[in-house]
């Protein structure tokens, strides 16, 4: 049993991790899937965007704010700073989702743009991280593991992109009608 003061972090960022990573693991094929069903090739990607949207205020907005309302908590105290991060953090989001729906668009299927997203997000999130927060002793103090697991985080992506499983459905075959016995004609009858 852990005592509850522990400086441990123990697992429960795991869970919420897998929470994320199981809701941002459908969320390509759920957006392709909203998108096709707008039935509109035109504007169907803006539509479903529009609804991400209404999805992000009553997640993003509504909830929190009843979050908060719920906990008392006071509605002072915002940094400038805290609210200006946490708006471009919200539009960088929009902006790459937005990115996924035109990937959509142009005849990325979502097996092969996540797959590229997916791959590609942790390189970006790890580079951009060190270039902020610089590793103690320097650059050469990065282990060669580091660099491995962005070689195979590159070439997974690669690898699941092109050699996905193919999905397309096969195009039926025409059965032709089975020869039928020839009726009789009036003339024999």
């Amino acid at each position: 049993m852990t005592n509850a003061n522990s400086s441990s972090p123990g697992l429960t960022w795991l869970a919420f991790a897998m929470l994320t990573v199981v809701s941002w693991g459908v969320y390509g094929v759920f957006l392709h899937t909203g998108q096709v069903a707008m039935q509109d090739p035109v504007n169907g990607r803006y539509k479903a965007f529009l609804f991400v949207g209404i999805a992000y205020f009553l997640t993003a907005v509504l909830a929190p704010l009843a979050l908060l309302l719920a906990k008392g908590a006071a509605f002072s105290g915002y940094t400038g700073r805290g609210m200006g991060w946490s708006l471009v953090a919200g539009i960088v989001g929009a902006i790459g989702a937005f990115g996924v729906l035109l990937a959509f668009g142009s005849k990325g299927t979502p097996a092969v743009v996540m797959s590229i997203v997916f791959a590609g997000a942790p390189m970006v999130n790890a580079i951009y991280s060190l270039i902020l927060h610089p590793p103690d002793g320097g650059w050469g103090n990065i282990r060669p593991q580091f660099y491995l697991g962005i070689l195979l985080a590159a070439l997974g992506g690669c690898l699941v992109t092109k050699f996905k499983p193919d999905t397309t459905p096969s195009k039926p075959v025409a059965v032709q009608p089975a020869p039928s016995a020839p009726s009789p004609s009036r003339a024999q009858q």
